[in-house]
């Protein structure tokens, strides 16, 4: 699995200075955290689960969510696990038979209401687990997630030698969470609870719907959730408690839950950021991708981004190309984190950069300057004058051809 890997030959060449590296769910618990992107949930009740996945119907997809809890109605639980196995049997079937390629799969994720949920899946599961990347744990508190971590645990310390280590990825969405009197008592309460288990977590997840819905909130599609003060607050204490450089949590963004919205509202996103990339063509896309995909998500993303967040939940397959492309770092962004982490060597303390508009501090930016050559390695580096637009326009381009091609 790779980032972007739609894209033709002479495409990733034209945007690309340095592609984006291929992982799996057997790679470094590091890339793994980094690599998450956009999750899309699906509810587990779905009955073509396999056949999506194997045929590679959502166009970039790299990580997936099997939803058990919201997604999923109170009566249908029993109906869902039985079909999330079949589903997952149906997948391991079609790579034995070489129908698919496991590398091919997205990164795999089930969302489970209960430590004891998670148990059961684990034993109904059986071999299939092999393409199971780890559980997603809703409504994550200490008092339940030493459970969830033994679970865990023990299965990684019997599992087969040649499966995959699973992990997990709690959701911090709780009233004790959001509300002030409670708040860092809980969260530094799961940081304690965590840093146990380090070895097993792979994202602190922020579950904004339900903290929005103890206010009787929800953000509209043309506002981002940082517009939201309260939810705002929130999630700046949480990236304050886990996304200190010393620590290294990845903390992944809430949900967007817009899409398809055909009416352009006011048109943030600037038009010559599309025509620099496309020329008039370039524009036509600003337009389908400003009603398609919502221009509220991509300026959502670059707060997350300038917060520290990387990664989100996406509830919608047209959201994917709009979220990842944004996490490509740019050319410059690549000159100056490897200029700071080179010139760490105690010989200076700070740099010009090499674009002469900015200053490097070798210390102070060190920190950031690592994350963006992670961040590199996973997701890539755009060529020189090319940006996250460029991606946008590649996708359109691959689609372009790939019509022609069913009609020749």
């Amino acid at each position: 699995m790779r980032y972007f890997n739609y894209l033709t030959h002479d495409e990733e060449e034209r945007i690309f200075h340095s592609s984006p590296m291929t992982f799996s769910n057997q790679s470094d618990r590091e890339i793994l955290s980094h690599s998450i992107g956009a999750a899309l949930y699906m509810p587990a009740t779905r009955l073509n689960i396999a056949d999506e996945l194997a045929s590679g119907k959502h166009e970039g997809l790299v990580s997936v969510v099997m939803d058990l809890e919201d997604a999923v109605g109170d009566h249908q639980v029993e109906l869902a696990e039985e079909n999330l196995k079949q589903q997952m049997y149906r997948l391991a079937g079609m790579v034995k038979l070489e129908a698919i390629k496991s590398d091919d799969l997205p990164l795999i994720f089930i969302r489970v209401r209960t430590p004891k949920q998670m148990e059961q899946i684990i034993d109904l599961l059986e071999s299939s687990l092999e393409f199971v990347t780890g559980f997603v744990l809703p409504k994550f508190s200490v008092e339940v997630g030493t459970e969830y971590f033994d679970i865990i645990r023990s299965y990684n310390g019997h599992k087969p030698s040649n499966f995959p280590t699973l992990y997990v990825m709690p959701i911090l969405e709780t009233s004790d969470v959001i509300f002030k009197e409670s708040r860092y008592a809980t969260l530094h309460g799961i940081k304690d609870l965590l840093s146990q288990y380090r070895d097993l977590v792979l994202n602190v997840r922020i579950g904004a719907t339900d903290f929005s819905s103890l206010f009787g909130l929800r953000r509209s599609p043309d506002m981002t959730i940082y517009d939201i003060g309260v939810i705002r607050d929130c999630i700046i204490d949480v990236v304050n408690i886990f996304g200190r450089a010393n620590d290294q949590y990845v903390i992944s963004g809430p949900v967007w839950e817009y899409f398809k919205n055909e009416r352009a509202s006011k048109l943030h996103i600037r038009a010559a950021t599309f025509e620099d990339a496309g020329g008039k063509a370039g524009q036509r896309t600003r337009i389908d991708i400003v009603n398609e995909y919502m221009e509220g998500l991509i300026r959502e993303v670059s707060l997350d981004k300038a917060n520290g967040i990387i990664g989100k939940s996406i509830i919608h397959p047209s959201h994917i190309i709009p979220v990842q492309s944004s996490y490509v770092v740019t050319y410059e962004e690549y000159l100056d984190a490897t200029n700071i982490v080179n010139s760490n060597n105690g010989m200076i303390g700070v740099v010009k950069s090499q674009h002469e508009n900015k200053m490097n501090e070798i210390k102070p930016h060190l920190n950031w300057a690592n994350r963006i050559l992670t961040r590199a390695k996973i997701y890539g580096v755009l060529n020189e004058n090319k940006n996250y637009t460029s991606i946008l326009l590649g996708h359109e381009s691959s689609q372009h051809e790939k019509t022609i091609l069913s009609y020749s």
